[in-house]
């Protein structure tokens, strides 16, 4: 739960309304920023804090002893997927809007 929490207040401290990130980040064991193609209109801070709450979430899976390869966090109008990479992590962002329905994979 701390890792919601992280994320959403660092949407609560702004009172201006924003576009949401859109791209890939690629942090590396440490949280520190690889690569990324988010736009430069979002503060590095936001996206290392994501990057790092999302390798702590690797990280306490694999200590309960339910590694995870992959992770979906779906919001209102965010989803967040993330990667594990040896350590390290992909995290795409991707805006919801009613334009951009989420994608349905059908199960068989």
């Amino acid at each position: 739960m701390g890792f919601l929490k992280n994320i959403f207040s660092l949407f609560r401290r702004r009172a201006d309304v924003q576009q949401l990130p859109t791209g890939t980040v690629t942090v590396d064991r440490h949280g520190h920023i690889v690569t990324s193609t988010v736009s430069s209109a979002y503060p590095n801070s936001l996206l290392q804090t994501i990057g790092r709450d999302v390798l702590e979430l690797f990280r306490e899976a694999r200590g309960a002893e339910m590694p995870l390869a992959e992770v979906s966090l779906h919001f209102g109008s965010l989803r967040i997927t993330a990667r594990e990479l040896r350590g390290g992590a992909i995290i795409f962002l991707f805006p919801q809007t009613a334009l951009l329905p989420t994608p349905t994979i059908p199960r068989l």
